[in-house]
């Protein structure tokens, strides 16, 4: 038998989620700082509900901040306005939403996918062609799994498939543990726009803590068959 290492995962990177946006100016005049001062991956769009051509505005208004920082910007539902405003893919809830939406988002633009309460959701999440799955955030009711639970449900997924795996952090403590857990991304929203020293300390203090837990994960190694 020998022993041969496996590759470490990258270090997890950061998924911002916005407040809901009504104004986009407001959001526009901290995001440059923002997303120049953390590695950012993508930034989650919540838009408040209102008319199509609005909503196309306010995505229009922010794409250039966000993409031109080399993030991805995804639309929270709202499929039918990603091409039309520009937006790099979607995130949707259950795989319903999911498979109805491969089509209009597939081969070009991103579809990722929460809502999977059982790991069968999961795995046929993934099989369908979700380009990440998410675990941990609240459903519509508020409710969310333990800390343990969604550590463990990273855990067992990191370990198994291929697709990035994200989870929900809702505070700096959480994406310490989902870091450590094997997250591909840690998804942080509300937390970093409420901290009292602003959102750029807070997102950069964010990554620190990620940086901190990947530091501190043992490798790994594997036993193969000579």
């Amino acid at each position: 038998m020998a022993t041969k290492p496996v590759p470490r995962r990258p270090v997890p990177r950061l998924y911002l989620a916005t407040p809901e946006v009504d104004d986009p100016a407001l959001l526009l005049a901290s995001l440059p700082g923002l997303l120049a001062g953390a590695d950012v991956a993508a930034l989650l769009l919540r838009l408040k509900p209102t008319d199509q051509r609005t909503m196309i505005s306010r995505v229009k208004a922010l794409a250039p901040a966000v993409q031109g920082s080399g993030a991805a910007l995804l639309l929270d539902g709202h499929v039918e306005l990603v091409a039309r405003a520009g937006a790099d893919g979607a995130h949707l809830t259950g795989i319903a939403a999911m498979e109805d939406a491969l089509p209009t988002l597939k081969p070009d633009r991103i579809a990722g996918v929460g809502g999977l309460t059982t790991r069968h959701d999961s795995m046929a999440a993934g099989e369908a062609g979700a380009d990440y799955v998410l675990f941990g955030e609240p459903d519509a009711r508020q409710q969310r799994p333990s800390v343990e639970a969604i550590a463990e449900r990273l855990q067992w997924w990191a370990e198994l498939f291929e697709p990035p795996c994200v989870g929900f952090a809702a505070s700096r403590e959480e994406a310490y543990q989902f870091a450590a857990a094997g997250a591909d991304f840690v998804l942080v929203g509300d937390f970093i726009w409420n901290d009292s020293r602003g959102a750029a300390a807070a997102l950069m203090d964010a990554e620190q803590t990620i940086r901190q837990a990947y530091a501190a994960m043992p490798g790994t190694a594997k036993v193969e068959q000579e």
